[in-house]
């Protein structure tokens, strides 16, 4: 039909369809599948082998990476995360993020909304980018594995800082920050990569949490306690202001 919207692969039939699994994931799943079939089927250990089974498929329930349909409009700010928005307050952002580096300018010193996306174990943990436009800065800080949701956690946990640099210029920039469970923070980007808005960047193993900084003089969309999809929930339009004060039910 002329004039048809189509969904973000040019179809335009909408239908659901089990979320793929992403490689990094794979191995694990199937590992735990091996470890499995020997203790059910070598050792006839039932009583630890079909948890183990179990397990298994939660591990491949954990890196599935469903598809998105990306909002396109270019002065939106996407969630990079699924999860519960856990914290929204008026924070300067990380030293790395500020100041001009050689890679570009950064965000500056000055307070700005920082967007806190919490992500359990239950949710998807592929990471996407929240902006179309040039990585100009990826760097990874070691730290502590603490509970992900308390406020310490965005200046004392292992994480990982990215900045993404605009078609017009205007840094965006946020943070995947390591929890309880997380050992390991994987970029799929590199400085110098061009992405589009909605792009996987990366992932966090097993628990984690998401801070986006928005830039000055914008403010949130989303609200404490809504939950987010990466890839699909607007954040924030650059440029607007207008705080949104409530709870979401």
């Amino acid at each position: 039909m002329a004039g048809e919207l189509k969904d973000n692969r040019g179809r335009g039939d909408a239908e659901w369809r089990w979320p793929a699994i992403h490689p990094e994931g794979r191995k694990f799943g199937l590992i735990g599948i091996a470890a499995s079939a020997v203790v059910l089927l070598g050792l006839d250990w039932e009583i630890i082998g079909w948890p183990m089974l179990g397990l298994s498929a939660f591990v491949f329930a954990f890196f599935r990476d469903p598809e998105r349909v990306v909002p396109q409009a270019e002065n939106l700010i996407v969630s990079p995360a699924d999860g519960l928005v856990s914290l929204i307050s008026e924070v300067p952002p990380p030293p790395e993020l500020q100041g001009d580096d050689g890679s570009g300018r950064g965000l500056g010193s000055e307070p700005v909304t920082r967007i806190s996306i919490f992500m359990s174990v239950f949710d998807v943990h592929i990471n996407r980018a929240p902006v179309a436009g040039t990585v100009r800065r990826i760097i990874y800080l070691p730290g502590r594995f603490l509970n992900a949701d308390l406020d310490k956690a965005s200046e004392e946990n292992e994480r990982q800082h990215i900045l993404i640099e605009r078609a017009d210029g205007l840094p965006i920039g946020f943070t995947q920050i390591a929890g309880l469970v997380a050992r390991r923070i994987v970029p799929f980007v590199k400085p110098g990569d061009l992405v589009a808005v909605g792009q996987r960047i990366g992932l966090i193993r097993f628990g984690s949490r998401v801070d986006v900084y928005l830039p000055r003089g914008t403010d949130s969309k989303v609200l404490l306690g809504q939950r987010v999809i990466a890839g699909e929930t607007i954040l924030a339009e650059t440029g607007k202001q207008g705080l949104l004060e409530g709870v979401s039910l």
